[in-house]
């Protein structure tokens, strides 16, 4: 990761944050019948899934070791980030060397990909569990593919230079209406000198009119490995439901500190279709190759001629 300056002035280098858990354990039934057979994190917006800008997103946060928690269904995720013989052989052979490079970009050399299975779908606290053995006891990032984020400063990197600043770990964090708040992990707490939140409580998808926060956890976290303690305990006492991460975070504020992070960039929830659709068109309409073409064509759409 190039060395940067967020707004607030919080100054980052190399980061400690050497590892990323991806779950992609989930089933996508929210996008059927495409994800029937498809991983829901390989749909693309416009020429890239959804995983991949994840996965860049990690890197240039200055992570080059990508944990993948997956699932039976999930073996296109780790052939998209695997050697391509065949692909590149022929690209080679043709002397379509941009194509081959763009190829081979997808996992650079420096970067490493471990995949460990997820046996049954019992939430996302379990989720980042399957992956404690790889991680043991180092610091470490969780990335929702689904939550797509868009910014001049990668808004992982954003909460890495946090957490080296301030040693606590950090959730992205943005404001939501209040008739969507029982979609997400809602948060309260008090103004930290950082300009974040410093989490006094947090409750897992809140029934409407039962919490007065807009302020949602938005798909991207830096974790202490306590968080593996309070999972583990969380684990041990259920006889059967979801292991939920925003419980054990909860659980964890009773003897260290939480941040909540306003992220500099937009988020598309690219687990629902508008989200997709919505990010799709954005993210087009910028692109390098298409990108005024399509814009062009949207006006003339717009104008109706």
């Amino acid at each position: 990761m190039k060395a940067g300056t967020m707004k607030n002035e919080i100054t980052y280098t190399t980061p400690v944050i050497q590892k990323a858990v991806f779950p992609i354990a989930g089933l996508g039934s929210r996008f059927l019948p495409v994800t029937k057979a498809t991983p829901k994190e390989m749909l693309p917006v416009v020429d890239k899934p959804l995983i991949q800008y994840a996965v860049e997103e990690a890197y240039a946060s200055g992570i080059r070791q990508m944990i993948f928690v997956t699932g039976r269904t999930k073996r296109a995720v780790e052939d998209h980030f695997d050697t391509a013989y065949e692909l590149e052989t022929e690209l080679e052979r043709a002397g379509k060397h941009e194509l081959l490079a763009l190829a081979r970009s997808i996992a650079p050399s420096d970067m490493t990909c471990v995949y460990v299975r997820q046996h049954r779908a019992l939430g996302l606290g379990h989720a980042i569990l399957c992956a404690r053995p790889l991680i043991g006891e180092e610091p470490f990032a969780v990335i929702l593919a689904d939550d797509f984020m868009v910014s001049e400063h990668p808004v992982l990197a954003q909460m890495v230079a946090h957490f080296e600043q301030f040693g606590c770990s950090v959730v992205a964090v943005a404001e939501v209406p209040p008739s969507e708040v029982n979609k997400y992990g809602m948060v309260e707490g008090r103004h930290h000198v950082s300009g974040a939140l410093e989490l006094d409580h947090v409750v897992e998808k809140p029934a409407v009119g039962q919490t007065h926060s807009t302020t949602a956890i938005v798909g991207r976290y830096v974790l202490t490995p306590s968080i593996f303690k309070y999972l583990a305990l969380i684990a041990s006492s259920q006889t059967k439901g979801e292991i939920q991460l925003t419980d054990a975070i909860l659980q964890s504020l009773q003897s260290e500190s939480v941040h909540a992070l306003a992220f500099e960039g937009k988020r598309y929830d690219c687990g629902s279709k508008l989200g997709m659709l919505q990010a799709t068109v954005d993210i087009g309409m910028q692109h390098a190759d298409v990108g005024l073409q399509f814009a062009s064509w949207l006006d003339k759409r717009h104008l109706g001629t």
